[in-house]
């Protein structure tokens, strides 16, 4: 481990040298005290890791992986790019549950489960570049059963994927387009409305990539190729602001015995902002104290 300190004296720490290209979704695991988090791509990995006693497993994946939750009944769900898979940690097998109903350059991408259990699940359509910005072929997903149920159309590439803590407010972002919305989630059904701004980030700020709420409802954004971990009051004022030693920061997820620590996901794409340091710290798992306490991530019902 080597820890770094900034000014702030908040104790930042480099945990474990996974060297990912594209590392993203960690959740931790109360129940096994360990860190999943995946590679997504170069090449696609699933990682887990035991903080106590430094135990790592990794898993290949046979094609791109965009992230995972626990089960409620033991295992894991895995998205790959062309559908949800039950994924048995013990033999490595994959399960194909649900495929994708998208074409082939529109990949599943981040997902989460809300405070009921249900599955929500992006995508990231691939034909979307910097000379391209009208493709949004993607879109936001509910799993209901076994079908994947379209409830956010028109996106690019999502990422921001959060839920309060009373399960009312659900947060997807479109990164190209640097802003989070939020919309009022209905705890029983799963359905959304009234959408609105939540976040702008300003040009030459980076790009929204994935979050994570604490016990208070602040919103925690890895803001990504501009090096800076910020917390969102629920109003969506920006309460917090944490200067990283490295750039390009993917996403967080609360973790440890008590649910204090902030696991820092990294990618050594080449996205990082003019001007902004810690490029070549990039691609590793990093660890924040910033004296909040978060949620256990949910597990997918059924």
């Amino acid at each position: 481990m080597v820890p770094i300190r900034l000014k702030t004296d908040i104790r930042i720490e480099r945990v474990f040298e996974a060297d990912d290209y594209i590392g993203e979704t960690p959740v931790w695991s109360s129940a096994e005290q360990a860190l999943y988090w995946i590679n997504c791509e170069k090449s696609a990995t699933m990682h887990r890791w035991c903080p106590a006693d430094g135990v790592h497993q990794t898993w290949p994946m046979p094609k791109r992986i965009g992230g995972l939750v626990l089960k409620s009944e033991g295992g894991l769900l895995v998205v790959l790019s062309d559908g949800l898979y039950d994924f048995d940690p013990s033999n490595g097998e994959l399960t194909l549950r649900v495929a994708s109903p998208l074409p082939s350059h529109v990949m599943l991408h981040e997902c989460i489960c809300d405070r009921q259990g249900r599955l929500w699940v992006g995508a990231y359509d691939h034909e979307w570049s910097p000379t391209n910005r009208t493709s949004q072929n993607a879109a936001y997903f509910r799993l209901d059963n076994d079908e994947l149920v379209p409830v956010i159309t028109r996106i690019s590439v999502a990422n921001g994927l959060a839920v309060s803590p009373d399960g009312r407010t659900l947060y997807a972002a479109d990164s190209p387009l640097r802003r989070v919305d939020a919309f009022d989630l209905d705890p029983q059904v799963g359905a959304t409305s009234n959408r609105r701004l939540f976040i702008q980030l300003e040009e030459g700020e980076g790009f929204v990539d994935g979050a994570t709420v604490d016990v208070d409802g602040g919103y925690w954004l890895a803001v990504v190729g501009f090096g800076q971990l910020r917390r969102y009051a629920p109003d969506g004022s920006l309460d917090r602001t944490i200067q990283l030693p490295f750039s390009n920061p993917t996403k967080p997820a609360f973790g440890g015995p008590n649910l204090d620590i902030l696991y820092l996901t990294t990618t050594r794409l080449p996205i990082t902002l003019p001007g902004v340091a810690g490029a070549e710290l990039n691609g590793a798992l990093y660890s924040v104290e910033a004296g909040v306490k978060g949620i256990d991530d949910a597990r997918l019902a059924g």
